[in-house]
């Protein structure tokens, strides 16, 4: 018995230290992307707001929205671990579940639909071009100046994506091989030719080891902290112990 008891101590331990050495660290870097997208969202309003179907779908509002669940995630984990509290543990297993049903559907989903997404980004993105000029979107206007210049590429497909937007023969400077006060007007020659959809899955497929060994960290992380969970929500329950839910 005694040995039972002592081998059962040793489990809640490891998985205490785990919890509350991994899921503080979680809530921070939580808090830090909330914040990052909070910034954005006041600073450059609709930041990377690329599509026009799904307005919301900006860069800002991504960060918000992940930095929120690695925050709330983090914490239910570390409170329930330091409480020893088998609600707050089973709601931290659920939260996990739905975010590894959900990544894998989308995963699933995306490789089934590969060829349709593909065109419907391309189609959605050209859309998203004509506001590069408009009003309130100095975000979306950024952020092709930045991709455009860093990727050395021009328009969705090509350079001349850009014409029913700012007319013929007419580009943003940034799509010049150099960038000067109006060099993207009646000049083809010293343009990037390659459109930024092709140099954007060219750099994905380039840095698909590095992609692959981040998601199958975060698919690990998220596996042993719902298994630590579950392990730790049966110990409590059978030492027979009562929490406050």
């Amino acid at each position: 018995m005694e040995e039972r008891r002592d081998r059962t101590c040793r489990i809640l331990s490891l998985v205490c230290n785990f919890f509350l050495g991994v899921h503080p660290i979680t809530s921070l870097c939580g808090c830090g992307l909330l914040g990052v997208g909070i910034w954005l969202s006041v600073s450059q309003g609709n930041f990377a707001t690329f599509s026009p179907s799904f307005p919301s779908l900006s860069a800002a509002n991504l960060v918000i929205a992940i930095g929120t669940v690695i925050m709330v995630t983090g914490f239910l984990g570390c409170l329930g671990a330091i409480k020893e509290n088998k609600c707050l543990l089973l709601s931290f297993f659920i939260v996990l579940l739905i975010i590894l049903l959900a990544e894998l559907i989308l995963v699933i989903l995306f490789f089934v639909y590969m060829d349709k997404v593909s065109e419907s980004a391309k189609k959605d993105l050209k859309e998203g071009m004509k506001l590069y000029n408009s009003e309130n979107n100095i975000g979306l206007k950024n952020a092709w100046n930045i991709i455009q210049a860093e990727m050395k590429c021009c328009g969705v497909n090509d350079y001349t994506d850009w014409y029913p937007v700012l007319g013929e023969n007419i580009v943003p400077d940034r799509c010049c091989m150099e960038n000067s006060q109006d060099c993207g007007r009646n000049s083809t020659e010293s343009l990037w030719k390659t459109g930024c959809y092709e140099k954007v899955m060219s750099w994905f497929d380039d840095n698909k080891h590095v992609l692959g060994s981040i998601g199958m960290c975060i698919l690990i992380m998220q596996i042993l902290g719902m298994a630590f969970s579950m392990t730790l929500f049966q110990q409590i329950h059978r030492t027979g112990k009562k929490y406050d839910a």
